[in-house]
């Protein structure tokens, strides 16, 4: 009795001791540093699972009932997994008294597995306890999954982690492939997560919040004009309850993969084989010399079906859109144009406006019900895309709404038939194919930030057009001026059309197509933000960088992109995440482009300025290259913004301006009384004018007839209001017109020199009968 009472005793104590190390423990953990305290943790109580690990046969799995020892059945005989990563040219040693390189590393690193064809056909799926399990869901060959959605916002900030960081602007939430630094890099908004500490203990997680079959990492240095930051090698572990890691092995030790040797070309490293987990961590290894820890990353992984989590089901996006989800390249962006045609010849035409760098036509689709002529009194709508030929997105979502626009015409749809009878739709999908082929040749993660950006001959298309904003505000604050530039339709510079300027052929396409056209509205689309942006992109003040600069029409330019935003399904998301650095959610999914960051010889300001078209910039994406997987989310997102823009044509006021026998007057003028800036008549003599709700007293004029003035009233309903005008000729104007009938000369003219040579020949008659 004695014993056992003595037993307990000494039980009782040992408990006690060790709650008192647990509670130290904390008392230390707490003292930490906030950004260090999940590092030392993980360090002291999973040391095991940090430094080491046993071989996949023996280890212990902790995600799975293990048998017991009678139970364990031998293992099958198998073959050696092939090697699918080529060795690097030397190992990484350590050498003695560099402070910058301190990892010890025993295992050579593996390059990048990216090219297409080393796919192995009999590949196991491996689970974190080390098992192979034979694939039974998956017969096909393994093909690497999409991305996770780090550079898409799909993975929130609240399931990236890292053992420490170096501030709040370079945490791990900014861990996020081709995201960008701040105009000011010390901020909250940095380009990369960096490690607090430069050692081999460091880590960044991804938290999938449910089983995933992961794949593959593609990493990036950090974003920086100053710094030079890149990790060279890492290794990758996988675990299921963020404790108990598993490294990816390589044989019998851990696989290093090479990392990256400079900051934006990113970098795709394939796992051996495919790995089942909710979490992945990243842990470099070695990094630039004279550099930090600093990653940007994206994961490739499938999450597997879980129809039991209703939070999955229902935030799922899914399309009931029977389209062709996917990207197309040159070829098959011109065969799905004719499949469109072929489908709807009655009310579509393919047509293009000229030639890229290298030869490539820049095709266009109409939609309309008339295609091939302009009828008077419809309005012509344009989209363009791909002026940026890596920022693909739009692209893809232009060649989508041919394809609906087509079908919902076939099947009936009230809406869409009324738009293509009441509009002539014009579609560009890319104004810079060249580009898009080096974007599309490397693939949708693997281009970067630039690549495919500028034409053939290196021009940024989307700000290649003239300055007119400089000629029309030197022109304002000059006092004095023999001839003042008026406030709309400023011709182009002569400097600009000559052979010699810095002008791509794409740009001169697109001028004389915006010239041929009566275009009233349009979009391009572009990507990596979330915002539409609208004139002016440059600022009026010359030493200032942001500055808001708004147009005469800002209140209708302002309704406009509003429109787009607020019906797109992320845009004006208060809870959203931002793309980069910037937050639009102040004015709702919009912005005044020179608010935003100045850009001369824009193609909106180009086109109020050149034109009658309003233009604005929807910036569709946070990624600029989505995969295709994402393509059916992206077109839910945009679809219904697209169609609602297109109406917006219908806004305003619109008309005829005639003579007094009926006649269309081309080129004449259209004033809307306090807006400073005016539009001009088509060729047949019709005019549309985008205006906002309201009273407004509107004036048409031409040279040579006299002014006309109307009260014209604009509706909140959808439909331009009808507001026509017939005006006369000037006196001076039909005193011209009777002149230049009769050779310039006054009409008395000729009889006078009738009667005045009979006058003198009847003089020299006289003379030579007197004589």
């Amino acid at each position: 009795m004695t014993s056992f009472v003595e037993k307990a005793s000494f039980a009782q104590l040992c408990l006690a001791l060790c709650a008192f190390d647990l509670t130290l423990l904390g008392d230390i953990a707490w003292a930490l540093p906030m950004e260090e305290q999940d590092y030392y943790l993980q360090e002291i109580i999973n040391r095991d699972h940090y430094y080491s690990f046993p071989d996949a046969e023996e280890e212990y799995s902790p995600f799975t009932e293990q048998p017991r020892e009678e139970e364990i059945e031998p293992p099958l005989e198998t073959e050696e997994e092939p090697q699918r990563f080529k060795l690097g040219k030397k190992e990484l040693k350590t050498k003695k008294g560099n402070k910058k390189d301190k990892s010890t590393l025993e295992t050579p690193p593996v390059k990048n597995g990216n090219k297409k064809g080393e796919k192995n056909k009999k590949s196991n799926e491996r689970t974190p306890d080390g098992d192979y399990e034979r694939r039974t869901t998956y017969e096909e060959s393994w093909e690497s999954c999409p991305p996770l959605g780090l550079e898409t916002l799909k993975i929130t900030d609240f399931q990236l982690h890292a053992s420490t960081v170096k501030r709040y602007g370079l945490g791990a939430h900014r861990a996020r492939l081709n995201i960008q630094a701040g105009v000011n890099e010390n901020d909250f908004y940095d380009g990369a997560w960096c490690a607090g500490r430069n050692d081999p203990y460091q880590w960044i997680e991804v938290d999938a919040r449910r089983l995933t079959k992961f794949t593959g990492v593609i990493t990036q240095g950090r974003n920086s004009l100053w710094l030079s930051d890149w990790v060279t090698s890492y290794k990758v572990m996988v675990s299921n309850d963020s404790h108990a890691w598993i490294t990816v092995k390589n044989g019998s030790g851990d696989m290093i993969f090479e990392g990256n040797s400079e900051k934006e070309i990113p970098v795709l490293n394939e796992l051996p084989v495919p790995l089942v987990a909710r979490y992945i961590r990243i842990n470099p290894r070695t990094w630039y010399e004279d550099g930090s820890i600093c990653m940007r990353l994206e994961i490739l992984g499938c999450p597997l079906p879980d129809p039991n989590n209703y939070y999955h089901r229902r935030n799922e996006m899914t399309t009931t859109d029977n389209l062709d989800f996917k990207h197309h390249n040159y070829k098959e962006m011109r065969q799905l144009m004719k499949v469109v045609n072929e489908m709807c010849p009655n009310i579509t035409r393919i047509y293009n406006i000229g030639k890229s760098h290298q030869g490539l036509k820049l095709y266009a689709v109409e939609i309309s019900d008339n295609p091939g002529e302009h009828e008077v009194g419809e309005p012509e709508f344009r989209y363009m895309a791909g002026a940026h030929g890596n920022e693909v997105l739009g692209r893809e979502l232009l060649l989508l709404l041919m394809q609906f626009m087509c079908q919902e015409y076939l099947a009936g749809n009230p809406r869409i038939s009324r738009l293509i009878k009441d509009t002539r739709i014009h579609l560009l999908p890319s104004i810079n194919p060249d580009g898009y082929e080096k974007a599309y040749e490397v693939g949708s993660e693997l281009g970067g930030w630039s690549l495919g950006r500028w034409t053939q001959d290196g021009i940024d298309i989307n700000n290649n057009f003239p300055d007119l904003n400089t000629l029309l505000w030197e022109s304002e604050d000059r006092k004095r001026v023999l001839r003042k530039v008026p406030n709309h339709h400023i011709p182009i510079p002569e400097w600009y059309l000559s052979e010699n300027a810095t002008v791509a052929v794409e740009t001169r396409a697109v001028i004389a197509w915006m010239e041929k056209n009566p275009f009233v509205l349009g979009g391009n689309l572009q990507g990596g933000e979330l915002v539409v942006a609208y004139p002016y992109d440059m600022v009026r003040s010359t030493w200032k960088t942001q500055e808001h600069t708004p147009t005469p029409d800002d209140h209708v330019f302002r309704w406009l992109a509003y429109s787009y935003a607020s019906t797109h399904r992320l845009m004006t998301d208060a809870r959203r995440r931002v793309c980069h650095t910037e937050d639009f959610q102040k004015e709702d999914g919009t912005v005044n482009g020179a608010s935003w960051h100045t850009v001369a010889g824009s193609i909106n300001d180009f086109s109020y300025l050149h034109t009658n078209c309003f233009e604005l910039s929807i910036y569709v994406g946070c990624d600029k290259f989505p995969h295709e997987s994402e393509l059916p989310e992206e077109w839910e997102n945009n679809r219904e913004s697209l169609i609602v823009f297109m109406e917006q044509v219908h806004r305003g006021i619109k008309g005829m301006v005639r003579d007094l026998h009926g006649k269309g007057i081309p080129n004449a003028i259209i004033s809307v009384e306090g807006v400073n800036h005016d539009i001009r008549t088509a060729s047949d003599g019709d005019y549309w004018r985008l205006l906002n709700p309201g009273e407004y007293v509107v004036t048409a004029k031409a040279e040579g007839y006299t002014a006309a003035t109307k009260n014209c009233a604009v509706g909140y309903d959808m439909g331009a209001t009808r507001c026509d005008f017939t005006i006369s000729k000037t006196n001076l104007a039909r005193i011209k017109e009777i002149m230049e009938k009769f050779g310039k000369q006054p009409i008395s003219l000729s009889l006078r020199r009738n009667r005045q040579r009979a006058r003198q020949r009847r003089q020299q008659y006289r003379q030579l009968s007197t004589v």
